[in-house]
């Protein structure tokens, strides 16, 4: 049971998950009601929108963070995407996962940037000589990024997703083309082989198919 502190008082366990009808009166009441009756409304939202954050801060338990902190963070992008809401775009809850990723990802960059400022410039040692040696002397510039490959993996699932947006010969040609789902990448020429078309043609679907997939993405 994990305990979230919100507004001054803990909550012990998660409240049951608003249905489509309440969410929309209370997303209504948050728009149009009186302060006292906005103040409400958001306060509900966010305890029942709680499990969001805390089912996303588990995806980041390799990083060396506070959970707390992480929590605190989360509500925080929580927060924004009920009060930023266009309840004409779908459900609450999908458009909260993606702020609150974001909101994540923005403490972890500016996290990583000032842990940078501070201590690459730090005296760790000499060298035979006596001078100085500075952890930016030594560490290797091409280290993976934790930040960009989670936020990376982030958006090719949300690509993907966006998979069944595509005709069933657009979707075949990428999902081979890219090597999607574990399949292993081959080129335009082995894609017409197999189907029994010309390299442009595979060309033309693949352009066509990927300009789709970027505009669905830039949508979101």
């Amino acid at each position: 049971m994990l305990s979230v502190i919100y507004g001054g008082f803990i909550l012990e366990t998660f409240q049951k998950p608003l249905t489509q009808e309440e969410e929309a009166e209370y997303i209504r009441l948050l728009r149009d009601g009186s302060p006292e009756e906005a103040g409400q409304a958001q306060k509900i939202l966010v305890e029942r929108n709680l499990r969001l954050v805390v089912h996303i801060v588990k995806k980041y338990q390799n990083v060396d963070e506070d959970i707390e902190d992480f929590i605190s963070i989360g509500c925080i992008g929580l927060i924004k995407a009920i009060r930023t809401f266009d309840e004409n775009k779908g459900r609450l809850a999908t458009y909260a996962c993606r702020c609150i990723e974001n909101e994540l990802l923005m403490f972890l960059r500016g996290k990583k940037k000032s842990s940078r400022e501070v201590s690459l410039f730090e005296p760790i040692g000499q060298d035979k000589e006596g001078n100085e040696i500075h952890l930016v002397d030594v560490i290797e510039q091409n280290q993976p990024d934790i930040v960009e490959s989670m936020e990376l993996s982030s958006n090719i699932k949300r690509l993907l997703a966006l998979m069944d947006t595509l005709t069933e010969r657009e979707r075949q040609i990428i999902i081979m083309r890219y090597g999607l789902y574990g399949n292993r990448e081959v080129t335009q020429n082995e894609i017409g082989a197999a189907l029994g078309i010309s390299r442009s043609y595979v060309s033309r679907i693949e352009k066509k198919a990927l300009s789709k997939l970027r505009e669905k993405f830039e949508q979101e």
